[in-house]
Order: C-alpha cells, then structure tokens, then sequence
C-alpha cells in the first residue's frame, strides 16, 4: 500500500492572500507593527502559534496564542464574505481524484492548518472520504516535528518506504526527511526552489500533472527513502 500526504496551503489550496489578511488584521487588533508579506509567508506551514512565534520572536506564550486567537477570528471573518477566494492549484481537483481511485493507494493530509480549516476545504470540493488520515496542528507537534507523518502512518497502516510528503515548504521537506519517507517539493508555493532543495527534497515537481510519475519512480526504489 501507498501513502501519499499531502500539505494544505501552498500546495492544494492558494490561500495567501486570506493568510495575510487574517494575520494584518490580528496584528492590528493589539496595536503591533504589521509583519512583511514575505515574512508571512515564510512561516506559513507551521502551526498558528509557532508561526506567530517566528514573526515575534522572545514573546511570551500567552500573548502567542491570544494573537492566534485573533488570527482564526479574523480568518473565519474572511470566509463568511462573499468575495472571499481560495482557489486550488491548477490540476490538483483532478491530480487528487485521479491518485485516490488507483488502486493501493492511501491519501492522507498534513497540515499546518487546524482541522476546521481542513473541513471547510473537503466541504467545498465534495472531498469527503478521499483522505484517509488527516493530520493537522490540532491534534500533533508543529512542523518540522515528524509527528504528523509517525501518526498518519500507523493509523493507516502504511509502510515508511512507501510512503511519501508532497510540500511547497522547507517544513514539510525537513518534517519528511525526519520521518526517514521520500518528499517531493512543489514549485508553485511558499519557499522557493532553492531552498526546497537544500532541504532535501528528493524530487521538485513544477505542475500536477507530474506528480503521479514522480511518485512512481521514487517508489520504484526498494529501499527506504535515501
């Protein structure tokens, strides 16, 4: 059987302007200089707290997680407003249709994002079912940490040789090189190529439709992931 996991934002779903809006307005509501876009995005893939950590660095945890607060506010504020817009990815609707009908194959999630956010995601594109493990930064250690990837293994019963991470972020690559699976980087998201790659990904994919064969030929590989 084989796993494939795949990131949220940055990945499947083009959601950074909602992400920097939520965190501009969270910033804003307790009077602190708003952070840089680029910044923002750099942190996006780590859980709320850890990511807010990062663009505040030596800020004590209660203050942390009341920013979070504010965030997820202001996120949900977002999505009630009719022009909200967080578009997937060319191809990724039919990539992830088309890998969850082959036979074998698992589909799972791993995720920055809380589990309300993931379900608003599966709602909208009808993906109830497709995914057979969702992790998300409810329930496990923020990324790098290679909790999400131990967990959705074991509670799909997969193999770490046959299974593998689809990221658009150095976490994501760092969090599967530490689970000991193959991490295949997107071009399209929030890190660039470069640094991807100094991360290790062991295949860079610049389109959907280049996933399936890619996954192919890392798992032509009988060992586990190098």
């Amino acid at each position: 059987m084989t796993l494939i996991l795949f990131d949220c934002d940055g990945t499947l779903v083009d959601s950074q302007n909602a992400i920097v809006s939520a965190m501009n307005s969270a910033f804003a509501a307790h009077g602190l200089k708003l952070p840089e876009r680029h910044r923002v995005m750099g942190v996006v893939g780590l859980s709320l707290v850890s990511a807010i950590g990062r663009l505040l660095p030596g800020t004590d945890r209660d203050t942390l997680e009341t920013l979070a607060e504010s965030y997820k506010t202001s996120f949900q504020e977002l999505r009630r407003q009719p022009e909200h817009h967080e578009p997937l990815f060319p191809l990724a609707q039919e990539t992830v249709e088309l890998l969850a009908a082959m036979p074998g194959v698992q589909l799972g999630i791993a995720t920055g994002k809380s589990r309300r956010g993931v379900d608003v995601i599966i709602e909208r594109m009808g993906w109830h079912g497709v995914f057979a493990t969702i992790q998300t930064a409810d329930d496990n250690p923020s990324k790098p940490h290679p909790g999400m990837i131990v967990r959705a293994i074991s509670e799909v019963g997969a193999d770490a040789a046959r299974t593998v991470m689809v990221g658009d972020t150095t976490f994501d690559i760092d969090m599967a090189r530490a689970a000991g699976i193959h991490a295949i980087g997107v071009s399209w998201g929030y890190h660039d190529v470069a640094s991807l790659r100094r991360s290790g990904a062991h295949v860079m994919i610049e389109s959907f439709s280049e996933l399936p064969p890619a996954i192919d030929a890392l798992l032509m590989k009988s060992g586990p992931a190098p």
